[in-house]
């Protein structure tokens, strides 16, 4: 696998991608293909990587977190992407999930996060809904105050983590009609009424199931309010923009070991005498892939130098997610090309990166709703 020539602020964060890389290397590499054949949750493997302390990269050390940069969290993801995309996929959703107490909860903070980013505890985000994904603020889960409780109703939909969570995010709506009226619970994910659905059936990605939930009653604590009441919209954007992020660096690294594969194969496979990377067709189709990579690295690094630096990176960050997925789609699709009739069999990884990377132009809000976003920052 290539190693990009990378610089880091830090020698501490060298280490951290070297063990990162060994970790990717000696328990991801290995098991990838047969998990995702099977469709089956690598929950024992998500443990290995919790307790080697990349569940919790970007939050503060006295709540049990590492206290990295986010340019550096990310490209720890962009090394487990590379390798098992459903697995950074998981760090990244986790490290979503952890979000809204890390940034709004107060005296809920040193309660609740440490448990939350020690390690052996995996989240989940509920905010789509099977009749609104883009439309967040027409969400329709409701909470009811009910003395000390808050009783949850509705339905969640393609909740990455649902029924292997620990915990659960819930954007439900406590008040009136559209944004204001939206707020953000916590669940522990054994509260009775919380019930997983059957996972869907996706095209890739089969290692990380998804689903809908089913909140029937649910009964949430009070306490378990994140934030103020009616704030719920608000967390949940300011948590998707770093999530946003989260899913470019994913994208960046699936391109990576796409471009990679295609790489090896191109100097090993010979036509006419020799390998095909040396005709123009193919050589010049593999510059392309490497300057996509490299331009989607370098524009996912740097919106998350500005959130490092404490600036607005919002459209950044849009801009990161849009380049970068459909960068990954590019190149996936373009690796397979490489191969010809050997790209399109499962004997090669690049069949399942292409599948991984079409989902990832539709997570954290899709490709179209970040161009709506970029678009209105322009013209407002």
């Amino acid at each position: 696998m290539t190693s990009p020539d990378r610089i880091l602020p830090t020698e501490e964060a060298a280490d951290l991608l070297g063990l990162a890389t060994e970790i990717a290397d000696g328990e991801l590499a290995p098991k990838v293909t047969d998990f995702e054949e099977r469709g089956v949750f690598p929950r024992d493997v998500l443990r290995t990587v919790g307790r080697a302390g990349l569940l919790g990269l970007p939050y503060p050390e006295e709540y049990g977190g590492a206290a990295q940069p986010y340019e550096v969290y990310l490209q720890v993801l962009e090394i487990l992407a590379s390798r098992w995309l459903a697995v950074a996929e998981a760090v990244s959703v986790h490290t979503l999930s952890c979000y809204p107490v890390a940034a709004y909860g107060g005296e809920q903070q040193r309660k609740l996060l440490p448990d939350m980013l020690g390690g052996e505890l995996l989240g989940a985000y509920c905010l789509s809904e099977p009749q609104g994904g883009s439309d967040a603020a027409a969400l329709t889960t409701r909470a009811t105050r009910d003395g000390d409780d808050w009783v949850v109703a509705g339905t969640k939909a393609w909740i990455t983590h649902a029924g292997n969570a620990d915990f659960y995010n819930i954007f439900c709506r406590t008040g009136g009609p559209g944004a204001a009226g939206i707020s953000c619970l916590l669940a522990d994910a054994a509260t009775p009424g919380i019930a997983p659905q059957t996972p869907e059936r996706t095209m890739g990605l089969r290692s990380s199931p998804v689903a809908q939930i089913a909140f029937d009653d649910a009964r949430v604590p009070a306490d378990r309010l994140i934030g103020a009441e009616g704030e719920g919209f608000r967390i949940a954007l300011s948590a998707l923009d770093s999530g946003r992020l989260g899913i470019a660096a994913c994208a960046v690294g699936l391109a990576q070991a796409a471009l990679d594969h295609a790489v090896g194969y191109a100097r090993e496979r010979e036509q006419f005498g020799r390998p095909i990377a040396q005709f123009q067709g193919i050589g010049f189709m593999l510059a392309d892939l490497a300057t996509q990579v490299s331009a989607a690295r370098a524009l996912t690094l740097a919106a998350a130098r500005l959130r490092d630096a404490g600036r607005p990176y919002s459209i950044e960050a849009a801009k990161a997610k849009l380049f970068a997925t459909d960068m990954a789609m590019r190149v996936t699709t373009d690796a397979v090309q490489v191969l010809g009739g050997y790209g399109y069999v499962a004997d090669h990884p690049v069949e399942r990166y292409m599948r991984e990377a079409k989902v990832l132009q539709i997570v954290e809000g899709t490709n179209q709703i970040q161009r709506l976003v970029i678009a209105r920052s322009l013209t407002r």
